[in-house]
């Protein structure tokens, strides 16, 4: 059962190799590549629309013509018998609400502006991904090369309880305790492999490939206290700037549509008949339109109450949007110093151990000892390195989630 699991491990960790071709690339490189992903592209487009909306929201509408012709007798149709009779050309203009024009403008503006702030947001988040990633990559392969120190370990130790076990010493049930721990460094190689597939998979869709590049240094970006500085508080107030334009436009529906409209009436003189003597002199016809906002009651009432509250709720996302970021920073910040504490005290361990195999290497040199200690030690020193590997990668992930909850002033 052992060797299987042996072989299984050594197949994927091989399989893993062949099917990812790990490119080497700057940081800077993969960065640039980031902003192309097709999210940010997606955000792009959509502030694109919102802009051109915002041009189009502005206009007047199209113009009416109207062509045709007015009281044509049915029995003797012609345009010189009947004197209403004539043909008709007009015109008809709409003139909307200049302030709704406006605010509907604005609506769309605001929405570019909060879109904007989204893709930095997103850009920020991803490239969180794409940090996380790295130090997953660069902690799982160092992970994997202590373990393989250990598994060598353990099978030096194999032979040193051997040697004990020929010379007459009661040491055999450490074999037992030695093909256990072996089975545990299988099981945990196999564990990493499995999570290096996962970390080249968010690579693959965050850049495209798997690069060979080594995460950044990053400083801790320190929150001023201003819940301006988030990313989500700005977009929660880029939203309130839609919400706003969203009122200033069902306040500004009560004004009057106005409207004007030209018509044309091209006639013919009279035939002469009996009934038919006019001159052919031509009319025109023109009008201005406008609305009253007679049942404002049942619906603009309605619409600007619905405004102002999608105002109100805005304003409570955004307070909920400071308080959630402002929790998220303390908890990464605390994730950070607990890793960080984490590294110091295995740290203390390790110097520790380590002073106790110089003990016992003396002890062994002067003929009394025994070398299962030493070598005991040498793998807890393994043990602990995996751990400091863990805990220096949760260190480095919280401060790229910090730092991303962060925008540039």
């Amino acid at each position: 059962m052992l060797a299987l699991i042996y072989r299984s491990a050594a197949l994927t960790i091989w399989l893993a190799c062949i099917a990812v071709h790990a490119r080497a690339q700057t940081f800077a490189e993969l960065e640039h590549r980031l902003g192309e992903h097709p999210s940010l592209q997606a955000l792009g487009f959509q502030a694109e629309a919102d802009r051109e909306r915002a041009v189009a929201a502005r206009a007047l509408p199209d113009p009416v013509v109207t062509i045709g012709v007015n009281n044509l007798p049915l029995q003797d149709p012609s345009f010189d018998t009947y004197l209403p009779t004539h043909k008709a050309i007009g015109v008809r203009q709409q003139f909307p609400s200049g302030a709704e024009r406006q605010a509907r403008s604005a609506a769309a503006l605001g929405r570019v502006a909060e879109t904007d702030v989204m893709g930095e947001a997103r850009f920020a988040q991803l490239r969180r991904d794409l940090i996380v990633s790295l130090i997953d990559k660069q902690r799982i392969a160092r992970q994997q090369e202590l373990l393989a120190a250990r598994e060598a370990k353990l099978v030096e130790l194999i032979g040193v309880v051997d040697a004990e076990v020929s010379a007459g010493r009661p040491a055999v049930f450490r074999l037992a305790e030695i093909e256990a721990d072996r089975a545990v460094v299988a099981t945990i190689l196999a564990e990493l492999t499995g999570q290096m597939a996962d970390a080249d998979a968010r690579l693959i869709e965050l850049v495209g490939d798997v690069p060979a590049t080594p995460p950044p240094k990053l400083p801790a970006l320190e929150w001023s206290g201003d819940v301006d500085d988030f990313y989500a508080v700005r977009i929660a107030a880029a939203a309130i700037v839609v919400s706003d334009a969203a009122v200033d436009q069902a306040a500004a529906a009560w004004k009057p549509e106005w409207g004007v409209q030209l018509t044309y009436q091209q006639r013919e003189p009279g035939n002469g008949r009996m009934g038919s003597t006019f001159a052919g002199d031509d009319w025109v016809s023109a009008a201005v339109t406008f609305n009253i906002p007679l049942w404002g009651k049942y619906n603009k009432h309605p619409a600007l109450r619905a405004a102002q509250a999608n105002r109100q709720a805005a304003r409570s996302r955004l307070q909920a949007a400071a308080r959630t970021a402002a929790a998220e920073y303390s908890q990464y910040r605390a994730v950070q110093r607990a890793a960080d504490a984490s590294y110091a005290a295995q740290e203390s361990q390790v110097l520790a151990i380590e002073n106790r195999i110089k003990n016992q290497l003396a002890i062994y040199e002067s003929g009394v000892g025994d070398y299962a200690p030493i070598i005991d030690g040498e793998i807890a020193i393994l043990k602990l390195r995996a751990d400091q590997a863990a805990a220096s990668a949760r260190s480095a992930a919280a401060i790229a989630s910090r730092n991303a909850l962060l925008g540039q002033p």
